[in-house]
């Protein structure tokens, strides 16, 4: 027969009994021992009669102030964090090989230190030597860091407590292994544990930790998912290899808005910030270009001004070429669709070439209109309006939709000396119907409109 898990308990007392008695053998009192189902009855033993202490509860409204933030000093990096790195937080950036993580933290934990914290940076990839002629490469030889190569947990956390950091980089996560997980240094079972033993680190001593992980051939961060749930922010930093240009951009942040980026150049002295990307991006941007179209977008909190290139030609393949750079290419193959069967449009026998300039990655539905404007651009040959900026979401019956944000965007493009916006006839702004701030609005209701209004055809 199963064993009866039952416990008795004392209600005047709370004393724990093995079975009913009249009288509590603790306090005393007189028949307030009562019977008790166990916590749990789950497979095996469960968690059985014995019991926890009870946890302290709180309401939602409080008086706490909000947790104080440290400022590094890069203002692009501070503005991805929300506002500066919060004591006792887990971070985890990822990045392609080569695309400059180590470079970036390594700055970022000089900064911290030059402000006064204590900043420890633990390599598990290369040696002191290497690191510290990077150091001197970017310049930053003479900042108050300490440095570390070492991949064993258990020595890693125990000069943790000793020292009592304020700020640590561990480069990176995948190269760690504790001496309690039977398994290589990168598997799924080590990864897991690291995290788990670092993050609970951080919580208890309130240390913020700053953890390096690989990313899989597809541009996710490998190992097991639940790193990512585990840490309160993640971030990721972009770039492509034939372009200066970096981004650092937050899929997720416990403390500020998730979404936003950061932009940097990558120069001989490191990775410098850029203040306004909406300039540099646009920056190469010459003489009217048929295929050529400005978007205004929005990156998190910030109006980024980028601009999307296409290229239509004659194809000399069965299955002609669709070529997508810095766009989502499910996306375009839907606007492609789109101009075909609503507008009368067709690509077929036509190689598809699609470009953000810059390296820069769009990912919002605001861009579908500039994306049709660049590519009904390039296949009539005939530039759009160079003082013009697009912005409008396409749906699959060929109709504009407004975006969130417009004050923002039209406000971006008054600043960099564009007149004219192109948006959805939905679009609420402001002030008046056509005009904002200086600013021709041409509003468009549906995508054969804009067809027949911009290049003539309906």
């Amino acid at each position: 027969m199963a064993k009866n898990s039952s416990a008795f308990t004392c209600t005047a007392c709370g004393a724990a009994h093995k079975k009913w008695a009249g009288r509590c053998e603790s306090c005393g009192a007189w028949n307030t021992i009562i019977e008790e189902a166990p916590l749990s009855q789950g497979p095996g033993r469960g968690l059985g009669a014995h019991k926890g202490r009870a946890v302290p509860l709180s309401g939602l409204s409080t008086t706490e102030p909000p947790p104080p933030r440290c400022l590094s000093g890069l203002e692009e990096m501070d503005r991805v964090l929300g506002g500066g790195l919060v004591p006792g937080s887990a971070l985890l950036v990822g990045g392609d090989p080569g695309i400059g993580k180590s470079t970036l933290l390594l700055q970022a934990a000089a900064a911290f230190s030059m402000r006064g914290l204590n900043a420890i940076y633990f390599s598990g990839e290369e040696a002191s030597a290497q690191v510290r002629m990077r150091a001197v490469r970017l310049g930053l030889a003479e900042a108050p860091m300490r440095l570390g190569a070492e991949t064993n947990l258990r020595d890693i956390l125990t000069t943790l407590d000793a020292e009592r950091p304020d700020v640590v980089v561990i480069d990176s996560i995948q190269t760690l292994w504790s001496d309690t997980v039977e398994a290589a240094p990168g598997s799924v079972a080590q990864v897991r544990a690291a995290a788990h033993e670092l993050v609970t680190f951080a919580k208890r001593r309130g240390v913020a930790v700053i953890l390096v992980g690989h990313v899989t051939k597809e541009g996710q961060i490998a190992g097991p998912r639940v790193v990512e749930h585990m840490v309160d922010t993640v971030i990721y930093f972009e770039g492509e290899r034939g372009h200066q240009f970096r981004i650092l951009r937050s899929v997720k942040n416990r403390f500020g808005p998730s979404g936003e980026i950061g932009v940097f150049e990558m120069t001989g002295a490191g990775l410098a910030e850029v203040s306004n990307p909406s300039a540099l991006f646009l920056s190469e941007r010459g003489q009217p270009i048929a295929g050529s179209a400005v978007f205004a977008g929005i990156e998190g909190t910030r109006p980024v001004l980028t601009e999307v290139q296409a290229l239509v030609a004659p194809s000399t393949l069965a299955s002609p070429r669709r070529t997508v750079v810095g766009l989502d290419s499910g996306r375009v193959s839907t606007i492609l669709a789109v101009l075909e069967a609503r507008c009368g449009i067709p690509f077929a026998g036509l190689d598809v070439f699609l470009n953000v300039a810059g390296g820069m990655k769009v990912v919002e539905p605001a861009a579908d209109l500039a994306i049709a404007g660049a590519l009904l651009s390039a296949r009539e040959d005939s530039p759009l309006p160079p003082e013009a900026v697009l912005f409008g979401e396409i749906s699959l019956s060929g109709a504009l939709r407004p975006v969130a944000q417009a004050e923002n965007r039209l406000k971006e493009a008054r600043k960099l000396g564009f007149s004219q916006a192109i948006l959805p006839d939905g679009q609420k702004v402001e002030g008046s119907d056509d005009k904002k701030g200086g600013m021709t609005l041409k509003r468009v209701t549906d995508l054969t409109g804009f067809v027949g209004d911009i290049f003539g055809a309906g």
